[in-house]
């Protein structure tokens, strides 16, 4: 394979595992980010909403050989702990048994990848933020330090985010391109549940905590440090709002009214939800993503989504597997994959993005709901008895890599209407755990 000069932007958790890949396939790579070097700064809190590593983020990183590093900095979530307003509690598991994502710092993973990255051989470059590209010379000009630095590569990545740089140059001085942009009408906000007086987990420390409440919820992932990292998913206006919770006073009547059991673990919320920002979740849809041979967005940068499905880093970082699948496949021709990866993964990223904002309304309303409960009852029975037929949608999507996100959302879309015309029947509730009912729901896939 002819070498190439391979320029990344963006040093997150995509641009420093894409690095990884590229360099194992003996390419030169120089990874350029806008921020300081967050191993040797103090990062601000607030915008850390905890990462959920599932299957597919692991098969990226299995394949060239970093799983094992990044599981030693996990933490294994079974499945959704419910809490409900009432003080009771349930569980419920994500899959079958030994099924499972894993809770991971975002900031933690993403020194574990550049240090990963550098002792791969690679080049990072702090402080360097992209203000233009010459597409016809492909260069990339970087601020940094008062001063323009031109640098010229073979291929550039541009893997810089949601509010992408790169993608932005590509969009301005492209013939046709499409630009989505869609903002959920909710916002988040960190909060902290912090170790009991024994210094252990407050909680049960193998789960995703949710408090869901029709419009909003509450959710916590268990941290190495014992904590867990809470993040309140609320609307940014109205009668229940960010907008109306401006004194301690209202914020504090507010929590001890719709989180009673979470107030007595988050000894310092009040200072949390002040002083914390409040940030807005964005899906961004665009194409093309590739311009020739010479460059192509990729994660974020290609295709942002909300965090309620838990793939956004897992797509990713399966952007990268699935590039590096077609670089074995058509040796140096840059032009047929990169083409080929946007053939492939345009589809998919569109098809999670829609899969993210669904999961919001179940996991905020109809976790609680007790129809939705034994909607899940019926169809992991469905599974357990026809494994090959019936597998539920969030099944296919974090335990199932070798399905397509797209053709996850296809089988999920055609259950769902199946199920909704089942739990319209009378004597669904007696009739729920019945072989025959279960073999027509099958019959009609």
């Amino acid at each position: 394979m002819q070498k190439k000069e391979v320029l990344i932007i963006g040093a997150g958790l995509v641009g420093s595992l894409l690095s990884v890949y590229m360099a194992k396939r003996g390419h030169k790579v120089k990874l350029y980010e806008r921020r300081p070097d967050m191993r040797k700064e103090t990062v601000a809190a607030g915008r850390s909403i905890n990462l959920a590593l599932s299957d597919r983020g692991l098969k990226a990183l299995e394949k060239i050989g970093l799983a094992d590093a990044i599981r030693e900095i996990s933490i294994p979530m079974h499945g959704r702990y419910i809490h409900h307003i009432d003080g009771s509690s349930a569980f419920q598991p994500y899959g079958k048994e030994g099924q499972f994502i894993n809770s991971v710092s975002r900031g933690t993973l993403n020194k574990k990848l550049m240090d990963l990255a550098e002792e791969n051989g690679i080049e990072i470059f702090f402080e360097h933020k992209c203000s233009h590209v010459d597409w016809k010379t492909n260069t990339v000009s970087f601020e940094t330090n008062g001063k323009t630095v031109d640098v010229k590569a073979d291929l550039i990545f541009g893997a810089d985010g949601a509010f992408s740089a790169a993608r932005l140059q590509h969009q301005l001085q492209a013939d046709r391109f499409n630009y989505q942009q869609f903002y959920i009408d909710c916002g988040y906000k960190e909060l902290t549940i912090l170790p009991n007086a024994e210094g252990d987990f407050a909680m049960h420390v193998n789960a995703l905590h949710i408090w869901p409440r029709k419009e909003f919820m509450l959710i916590a992932l268990p941290n190495l440090d014992k904590t867990f990292t809470c993040t309140l998913f609320f609307p940014f206006e109205g009668p229940q709002s960010f907008s109306r919770l401006d004194t301690k006073e209202k914020v504090k009547d507010f929590f001890e009214k719709t989180f009673p059991d979470a107030v007595p673990l988050m000894p310092t919320y009040l200072e949390d939800f002040f002083n914390n920002p409040t940030s807005s979740l964005v899906t961004v849809k665009c194409y093309p993503w590739v311009r020739e041979d010479k460059f192509a967005l990729i994660g974020d940068a290609a295709h942002a989504i909300v965090p309620f499905f838990g793939q956004g880093m897992n797509a990713g970082f399966e952007d990268c597997s699935v590039l590096d699948d077609l670089m074995e496949h058509h040796g140096d021709h840059w032009d047929a994959i990169l083409e080929e990866f946007q053939l492939l993964r345009k589809p998919d990223a569109d098809a999670i993005a829609d899969l993210a904002v669904n999961n919001f309304t179940e996991m905020r309303d109809r976790v609680a709901d007790p129809k939705f409960l034994l909607q899940k009852k019926i169809e992991a029975k469905l599974n357990e008895k026809f494994p090959d037929k019936w597998i539920p949608a969030y099944s296919l999507v974090t335990f199932s890599p070798h399905i397509r996100y797209s053709e996850a959302l296809a089988n999920g879309m055609k259950q769902e209407a199946i199920m909704q015309q089942v739990m319209q029947r009378a004597d669904i509730d007696s009739r729920w755990d019945d072989d025959v009912l279960h073999r027509e729901i099958v019959d009609q896939l």
